[in-house]
């Protein structure tokens, strides 16, 4: 794979666009900022793709390759899940 100006970019445009779906995965509401959101979804989507490949998911594909997003795609659900409930309080209730 090689690191260019535009595989950069295009990283982080999928990043954006896979925070906002692993937001939307996410059942219940998250007390976080969307610009946290999008950075999780920036990681996602690289750790994914690493992720994608290490299982054997093709690596070049003439389109989109959907597996490969799938795969970023609960990766960032996964993140945002556990960024989530690590800043809810949790209390008993009477």
């Amino acid at each position: 794979m090689e690191l260019t100006v535009w595989g950069i970019i295009t990283a982080i445009v999928v990043g954006l666009i896979v925070g906002a779906l692993g937001r939307l995965v996410v059942p219940g509401r998250q007390n976080m900022p969307i610009w946290l959101h999008l950075l999780i979804g920036v990681g996602a989507a690289l750790l994914g793709t690493v992720l994608a490949r290490a299982i054997g998911i093709a690596t070049e594909t003439s389109g989109v390759d959907w597996a490969e997003l799938l795969v970023q795609v609960v990766v960032a659900a996964i993140a945002v899940a556990l960024v989530a409930g690590v800043g809810r309080r949790r209390h008993v209730t009477r």
